[in-house]
């Protein structure tokens, strides 16, 4: 795109905007909200209030607050016994380093068979 096309592209988006900020201007719903919010600060002003401290007096419920938190039941350990070495393990998962070693070694049956 030459430079002289996106100049006037900028330039014709620029004007649509300005048009729309025109509109907005003499908007009567705006000029109730800007109203409304200028009234609104000063009187939190005048009473030393924030916005947090009028949501907390109109809804004191708390929103940060998770609605419920669920737990899962916690694993339990199981031991496996080697009995070529005699070598114990206790984990409560199977992503254990000399479980795999094992697996490997002996084969997943005969290593779950040491569950003790």
């Amino acid at each position: 795109m030459s430079k002289l096309a996106e100049f006037k592209r900028l330039e014709a988006q620029l004007a649509a905007q300005l048009q729309q900020l025109d509109a907005l201007k003499n908007d009567a719903e705006l000029k109730k909200e800007i109203q409304f919010e200028e009234k609104l600060r000063a009187l939190l002003a005048e009473y030393g209030m924030s916005l947090r401290d009028v949501i907390n007096i109109l809804d004191p419920s708390p929103r940060s607050t998770p609605a419920v938190v669920v737990q899962r039941r916690q694993r339990q350990i199981k031991v496996y016994k080697n009995p070529n070495t005699g070598e114990v393990v206790e984990t409560k998962g199977g992503n254990h380093k000399v479980l795999k070693a094992w697996r490997e070694q002996y084969g997943v049956e005969a290593v779950d068979s040491w569950l003790q």
